[in-house]
């Protein structure tokens, strides 16, 4: 549920701010491309309203006035200020030098070294240490046109724009500053006290302060980085849409998925679609479809086609689950635990296994199992209603069975031989089973042959306790504690059924074969014997 639902309001989120940034362009692109009309409507005439000295000068051109000093003209409610300008009436087109000055509006001012204007289509060309001020917002550039109809400015080769404590640099821009839109193109390099942000191609929306990318895109951070192609920063929250695949990633970790969000002061990520994380320091894979970590929480999980890779071990292990949580140390940023819910298997070459829960502690290298588990070891299974495997220099040490533990071994010829008991504790060497100490009914079954394989017999025992020594996978040894009984049954005269436990199940159709198996769902279902029990009380 929390998949569909998220999923969901990410494609809705997604189409939404696709929206807006398709709107923002076509604003754009609708004042870059006026009509002729428009412009010869918009036609006003420019007005001298001060100079210290005007003087017809033929030289500058015909019907062009030089004005000198203190120059102050205007065009509808906009000031053009200078030092000095050259104008022409009739053309309604000037040139001004020095200290250039232009008052577009109660919050707009354009300050150059030297300005080209045309009065007929109410546009400037802007030269030398170009400054544009709106409101908070800075633009800086060496070479400036202003489209007073559209009100957008435009450097084609280099500029700056800075917001309170935000800068954003690139090689080509535009700004519209009665909307307070900008659009950068080019090695475009946003910095903030928080972030560094690199990419192509940027739309900055002043006013949200929200930036919108299209193109591949890097954000950095003190401790972590950013990687996407398509989406948006929200810079006031610190907050981060990407899409096209993205990466965050650190020193130690990376998660990659088709889509994330990522709310840096919550420190919080949220992957969509083809999940992909890796772990350097655990040496752990983990795909999946859809994940959130929360790093000052210390967790995260992963659901959806769940598939972890451990390769820590010399032989990599392979699980999968509903969904996967992991709980993380945050002070000491060291694993603590893995839990796995609903549908695990897992397989690695020497051991297998499948259950409905597992909790791995990494502390004291423990995985408990729960809900019908089962665990195969080479020719061993073992079952009860609860396994806890013991790991110690990466490979298994002791496997616990409780209550009603069974372990069944294929014998080398024919038949099983079987151990059952109330708790089973399996111990291992080098990943086989050496000895198996069963405390509480403790029950055997093992099949007695000649060193050449001739069968002798079939044994069968019971005892309050045993400590059953094996060897090759043939028990060799038991030795009984209190009460006993003990009967050897010839080939010739093996009672029907005796070579079987109450409860035996070898189960062999349930166990994963390979890698890509542990995706299999066995249609069998498996009972544990508690439950058996319970419903033939209520029988």
């Amino acid at each position: 549920m929390i998949r569909v639902e998220t999923h969901g309001r990410a494609s809705l989120h997604v189409l939404y701010y696709m929206y807006r940034i398709k709107t923002i362009f076509l604003i754009i692109l609708s004042c870059i491309c006026l009509t002729i009309n428009a412009q010869q409507k918009n036609k006003t005439f420019v007005h001298i309203e001060h100079a210290d000295y005007q003087v017809y000068d033929e030289s500058y051109g015909k019907d062009v006035e030089r004005l000198i000093g203190n120059v102050v003209l205007r065009q509808d409610s906009a000031y053009f200020y200078s030092d000095s300008a050259h104008f022409n009436e009739k053309t309604r087109f000037f040139d001004g030098y020095g200290h250039v000055h232009i008052k577009v509006n109660d919050t707009t001012d354009i300050f150059s070294d030297k300005c080209k204007y045309s009065g007929d289509i109410k546009f400037a060309e802007l030269f030398d240490n170009v400054i544009l001020k709106d409101d908070s917002t800075v633009l800086k550039t060496n070479y400036m046109t202003y489209d007073r109809n559209q009100h957008l400015a435009t450097y084609p080769r280099h500029g700056s724009i800075t917001r309170n404590d935000k800068n954003l640099v690139s090689q080509k821009g535009y700004y519209r500053d009665d909307i307070q839109v900008a659009y950068f193109r080019t090695d475009v390099v946003v910095t903030t006290p928080k972030s560094r942000m690199i990419t192509d191609t940027l739309v900055y929306n002043i006013k949200e302060e929200k930036m919108y990318f299209f193109g591949p895109t890097t954000i950095y951070y003190d401790e972590s980085v950013l990687d996407g192609n398509y989406g948006w920063y929200d810079a006031k929250n610190d907050v981060a849409y990407l899409d096209r695949r993205a990466t965050l990633s650190n020193k130690n970790f990376s998660i990659t998925s088709d889509s994330m969000f990522y709310d840096k002061k919550a420190d919080f990520a949220k992957a969509m679609s083809n999940v992909f994380i890796q772990d350097t320091t655990n040496k752990a894979i983990i795909e999946g479809n859809y994940g959130e970590m929360w790093k000052k929480l210390g967790k995260s999980f992963v659901t959806d086609s769940v598939r972890a890779l451990y390769y820590a071990d010399k032989d990599t292990l392979y699980l999968h689950s509903d969904t996967l949580f992991f709980y993380m140390d945050t002070i000491k940023q060291q694993a603590e635990r893995v839990l796995a819910y609903y549908n695990v298997r897992f397989y690695r070459r020497d051991i297998q296994g499948k259950c409905d829960s597992l909790n791995y502690y990494v502390a004291d290298s423990c995985a408990k199992m729960r809900v019908n588990p089962i665990v195969w070891a080479e020719h061993s299974q073992l079952r009860g209603d609860s396994i806890n495997i013991v790991i110690a220099n990466k490979s298994i040490d002791s496997v616990l069975l409780y209550p009603n533990g069974f372990i069944i071994q294929k014998d080398t010829i024919e038949g099983f031989n079987q151990i059952k008991g109330k708790t089973m504790t399996a111990y291992f060497k080098e990943n086989e089973l050496d000895h198996v100490y069963d405390d509480g009914n403790a029950e055997t079954v093992y099949w007695l042959r000649e060193e050449d394989g001739k069968m002798i017999g079939i044994n069968v025992s019971q005892s309050t306790a045993m400590d059953i020594t094996i060897e090759k996978n043939q028990i060799v040894r038991i030795k009984y504690f209190k009460k006993t009984t003990e009967t050897l049954y010839p080939k010739e005269k093996m009672k029907p059924g005796v070579e079987l436990l109450k409860g035996f199940e070898w189960l062999e159709e349930l166990r994963p074969t390979d890698p890509d198996d542990i995706f299999r769902k066995p249609t069998q279902v498996v009972e544990d014997e508690s439950n058996k029990r319970r419903r033939g009380r209520r029988k």
